[in-house]
């Protein structure tokens, strides 16, 4: 029984540098990366890209230059006894002479002792390490193997680089699909491209996938469209892209522009985002960014969670973008926000101070004796409500205006009011110095 041929993905992986698609802003004539790769001069390296960007076929491409031995591992399966199983090999190929390239593919899956394993032998030269991640070194790639090493970053493919990667595939007699005479129009083969995403894996498994539906060898849109219909875009629900949409989101909301706020929070819904996180973002945006500037924002954040509860996918998400340009478009303030920080602030920095005797309770003779609430002035039966002087913190903490409304929205009249209790403030001061 023959073995069953290999992938298309792994027949087209490129073999020269001249064959590689994509990132030329690390593979173009002149640029450093490509220098070292032409001259053999390996560096140890982390590669942060998403999938199928050529991250296994950089490191590849990188031990045929130096003419070294290849050792491969997966973060996934790997474990302490294949790391050092790989180093005696490393070390053995270099008593023989030969260096040696090891490839973990994703690195950030390995916890910080696995990590530390490496460092000796990539201090010493054993092995020239390569690492690849999809996920952001800085939060996943201990420090000192990452003083150790260069990023670089991978970029999804674009359009035109897979199209053209489809069409070499499309060709190739000898490792593609060339010898079966397929053939496929340019708005077939670019809505291909379009589904792959910026994954060249994607692209040629989607593209292996129709050409054995191709009849009478001609791949057709129709046939495209079925088969993408089940894809989602890149999206890593506990990732990099993850993080960077919402936080895209967020600010596409506090920058007032409702458009770009759909965009993004149907990126998400495409992606699998948990509609229930995605709402208690929401929520958290119109307390942070709208506020007081437009009360009316919370309330209608949590009536949005409510009604995505209560009605699920998909109507339920009508709900939540409504919110969202309700959101983008209301006035914007982050008064509460900034005060409530700084007075954490002041709490940290002085500490536990004494509640002032006049706003203490006293519900026993005892504490009415320790002058607990003694001179304490009740609001509603001064003038306007509002007893003018009265001092509310801590008497050691100095003068503190954590809160000072935003001239926009409500916030206006806050701001109105405010203003007038200050008067009034300031005629008590100029009594109290008169008597």
């Amino acid at each position: 029984m023959s073995p069953a041929p290999r992938p298309l993905a792994d027949r087209m992986r490129p073999r020269t540098v001249e064959e590689f698609v994509g990132q030329r802003h690390l593979l173009a004539p002149g640029r450093a990366l490509r220098a070292a790769l032409e001259r053999g001069q390996l560096h140890s390296m982390i590669l942060w890209g998403p999938p199928g960007t050529g991250k296994t076929t950089l490191a590849r491409l990188f031990a045929a230059a130096m003419d070294a031995e290849f050792t491969q591992l997966s973060a996934v399966m790997a474990g302490v006894k294949d790391i050092r199983a790989a180093v005696e090999q490393a070390k053995q190929a270099r008593a023989r002479g030969r260096a040696t390239v090891l490839f973990l593919d994703e690195v950030h899956r390995f916890n910080k002792a696995q990590q530390d394993l490496f460092l000796p032998f990539v201090e010493d030269g054993t092995i020239t390490f390569i690492g690849a991640t999809t996920e952001n070194p800085s939060f996943e790639v201990i420090g000192a193997l990452l003083s150790r090493a260069r990023v670089y970053v991978l970029k999804p493919l674009g359009r035109e680089d897979l199209v053209a990667l489809l069409r070499r595939a499309l060709a190739d007699r000898e490792r593609g699909l060339g010898e079966r005479s397929l053939t496929i129009d340019e708005a077939a083969l670019d809505a291909l491209a379009a589904a792959a995403d910026g994954d060249a894996r994607r692209a040629l498994g989607m593209l292996e996938t129709v050409a054995d539906l191709a009849v009478d060898g001609r791949i057709d849109q129709l046939q495209i469209a079925e088969l993408a219909a089940g894809t989602r875009r890149r999206f890593d629900k506990g990732g990099e892209q993850f993080y960077d949409q919402i936080s895209a989101l967020h600010k596409a909301v506090r920058g007032s522009d409702p458009d770009a706020s759909l965009y993004w929070l149907a990126r998400m819904f495409d992606g699998g985002c948990d509609p229930a996180y995605l709402a208690r973002r929401i929520t958290r945006m119109a307390v942070e960014d709208i506020g007081l500037a437009d009360p009316r924002a919370l309330t209608l954040a949590l009536e949005a969670w409510e009604a995505y509860e209560r009605l699920g996918s998909p109507e339920g998400e009508l709900a939540l973008a409504q919110c969202v340009v309700f959101l983008a478009v209301a006035p914007k303030s982050n008064a509460v926000y900034t005060a409530f920080d700084a007075a954490r602030e002041d709490v940290a920095k002085f500490g536990s101070l004494e509640v002032p005797a006049r706003f203490r309770n006293a519900p026993t003779r005892l504490m009415q004796e320790l002058g607990h609430g003694a001179g304490y002035r009740y609001a509603h039966d001064e003038s306007d409500a509002y007893a003018a002087g009265e001092r509310y913190l801590p008497d050691e903490l100095p003068d503190r205006r954590y809160y000072s409304p935003v001239p926009r929205g409500f916030e206006i009249r806050i701001r109105e009011a405010m203003q007038r209790r200050q008067a009034q403030d300031e005629q008590a001061a100029n009594t109290d110095r008169k008597e």
